[in-house]
């Protein structure tokens, strides 16, 4: 789940931080893909508007050249 959607769905990070329980600084150090574990929270809060996508969460196996 991407952290820009996340916080346009609840209108912003304030919101966003309100909704999940969370401070505003926890939300402003999300990368561009947030934690897994909101992740899940949020699929479920948002009754599944927001998806929770696993592939955003594996771990890459390509070997660097």
């Amino acid at each position: 789940m991407r952290k820009l959607e996340v916080i346009e769905y609840f209108g912003g990070v304030s919101k966003t931080a309100s909704a999940l329980g969370i401070s505003h600084p926890a939300v402003c150090r999300w990368g561009e893909v947030i934690p897994e574990k909101q992740a899940f929270v949020i699929e479920r809060l948002t009754k599944g508007n927001l998806k929770y996508d696993s592939s955003l969460y594996q771990k890459s196996t390509d070997s660097a050249a």
